[in-house]
């Protein structure tokens, strides 16, 4: 029997869809991830917009194209938002919680568990080829005012650090690099105290090139930067949410931070890391932002100078804070995402032209050609066929549209 599961949204959920497909694969079946004929489909939802939400109930039917009689098991954010919406399409609605439950293949209707107050094991994750994602953190306490997910996801918990250390140790020689993620992961605590940077030290001997999917800005003190400049094998990239870049805005958001804060957060990174990537996410046209308070933002990304957004007209979700204030035009939000995308462009093509040696991970490898990543993620191209998993000296030679063409200069491994 074949099993298809499908993704969508964040990289935790992706990091759950993979155990799940280690469980399928353990308990003796045949298994996708891809959008295939199958026996089985589990749809592992989103419910980060109304428009993740709809695409999580396309999804069934588009999986249903390729056979009629398949079984449908539906979990995941949109299914604890709103289990009725799959309703007659699938056998059994999960939630969040206890997703493993599904492996069974037993149950229908909605059986949603309690989302859990400690930290939930489960599966270790299908291994990958190349970059294996860690969970490590769930939920999240801040409630800004546009997210749904604290109400869907619960209250920030942790993963003990034997826990996350078990199976950095258990991943295949395969596997060169490891990405920690988790709902708020900068709030990733033990007994009740930060500890992502005592997390980041332990796995750190294990030699694996290491990443942080995203941070918020408070972590960025200068204790946990400069110990993160100690780590052997730690890759600067910060994914740093900002969101606006008007302190009005910032306040409506119920985001806990100021421009001016958020601005010193990265200049105490560039300190430590020079050439580091500084990526962020930004909401255009919340309720009430004035052209002003647009152009405060604009302005304040420049000031910084990102190596790149990722943009998102604001969309209205009920049930948060700012699903009561006034949502604007569409035609606002569209104009200010492709300025602003227009604006990403040029950064990330700027930021390429600031570098010149880089260490790539090879992550895609076809004769004649071969692609991956910096340490500080630019996307390298070489017009020659390389080892998958290999790390190799490159020296850029080409800015490509926000990526790099680059040449060898040494194989490492």
């Amino acid at each position: 029997m074949k099993v298809c599961v499908l993704t969508l949204g964040c990289k935790v959920n992706k990091y759950e869809s993979d155990s799940l497909l280690n469980s399928f694969k353990k308990n003796g079946y045949e298994i996708s991830d891809k959008l295939e004929r199958a026996d089985v489909y589990v749809i592992n939802s989103c419910a980060v917009t109304s428009e993740a939400e709809k695409k999580s109930r396309q999804m069934i039917a588009r999986a249903l194209k390729f056979n009629r009689e398949a079984q449908v098991y539906v979990c995941g954010c949109a299914a604890q938002h709103n289990p009725g919406q799959f309703a007659g399409k699938a056998k059994l609605v999960k939630g969040v919680a206890n997703k493993g439950a599904i492996v069974s293949l037993e149950g229908e209707g909605e059986n949603l568990d309690e989302v859990p107050k400690e930290y939930e094991e489960c599966e270790f994750s299908l291994q990958p080829r190349t970059r294996a994602y860690i969970k490590v953190q769930d939920g999240c306490n801040n409630f800004c005012s546009y997210c749904i997910i604290p109400y869907l996801r619960g209250r920030s918990r942790s993963r003990e650090i034997e826990s996350v250390v078990k199976e950095v140790k258990d991943l295949s020689s395969d596997i060169k690099e490891i990405v920690l993620t988790g709902i708020n992961l900068s709030d990733y605590r033990i007994d009740g105290q930060l500890a992502l940077i005592s997390l980041l030290e332990k796995l750190d001997k294990f030699g694996f090139r290491m990443r942080l999917s995203s941070m918020e800005e408070v972590i960025a003190n200068e204790d946990f930067i400069a110990r993160l400049s100690r780590l052997q094998n730690f890759c600067p990239h910060f994914h740093l949410s900002l969101q606006s870049g008007s302190a009005s805005v910032l306040k409506r958001m119920n985001r806990r931070y100021t421009p001016d804060e958020f601005f010193k957060a990265c200049n105490l990174i560039r300190k430590y890391f020079p050439l580091a990537s500084i990526t962020t996410d930004v909401i255009v046209g919340f309720p009430g932002e004035s052209e002003e308070e647009f152009n405060e933002t604009k302005e304040f990304i420049e000031k910084v100078n990102f190596s790149g957004l990722h943009v998102f007209p604001y969309s209205r979700r009920e049930g948060t804070g700012a699903a009561r204030m006034v949502d604007m035009a569409g035609e606002i939000k569209k104009r200010r995402a492709a300025c602003l995308s227009e604006l990403d462009k040029r950064l990330r093509q700027n930021f390429v032209k600031e570098n010149k040696f880089v260490k790539v991970l090879i992550e895609e490898s076809s004769p004649g050609k071969s692609e991956g990543f910096s340490e500080n993620y630019i996307k390298c191209h070489f017009d020659m066929a390389l080892p998958v998993g290999a790390i190799v000296d490159a020296e850029i030679i080409e800015e490509i549209s926000g990526e790099a063409k680059a040449k060898i200069i040494c194989k490492n491994a």
